[in-house]
């Protein structure tokens, strides 16, 4: 099981990567589609400020992109190969898939990007 202290606990969660104990984001619900990508300054627990520095998160982009691409193949495997769709049907469920699971890549992009940054700190957990 994911537990605290895993970095994929931050990133499948979204919560922060210092200590694990709030979400970073606003609005829990993905599909909220104003607030998918709006995050609070700082931790309310352990004070960590998420954007490190102005426009910290464009590399997030280069992250959506590598799990977007992950998200298409997948839809193609599954269609293609499982279903046996013709390629066209494919090309549709990849494109479906992309849209249905953008607010996904694009939180999922900007949790991997900051955890790659930050480290879990022990003594912040309130366990």
């Amino acid at each position: 099981m994911l537990k605290k202290g895993n970095k994929l606990y931050s990133i499948l969660t979204g919560s922060c990567p210092k200590c694990h104990e709030e979400s970073m984001y606003i609005n829990k619900n993905l599909y909220a589609l104003s607030d998918t990508l709006k995050m609070h300054e700082r931790c309310s627990n352990c004070n960590t400020k998420y954007k490190i520095e102005p426009s910290f998160f464009y590399g997030s982009m280069y992250v959506s992109y590598a799990v977007g691409i992950a998200f298409a193949v997948a839809a193609f495997v599954i269609s293609y190969l499982f279903f046996g769709a013709n390629v066209n049907i494919a090309f549709v469920s990849i494109i479906s898939t992309l849209i249905v699971f953008l607010p996904i890549i694009l939180r999922l992009s900007r949790n991997i990007w900051i955890n790659l940054f930050m480290s879990f700190d022990k003594s912040l957990s309130k366990k």
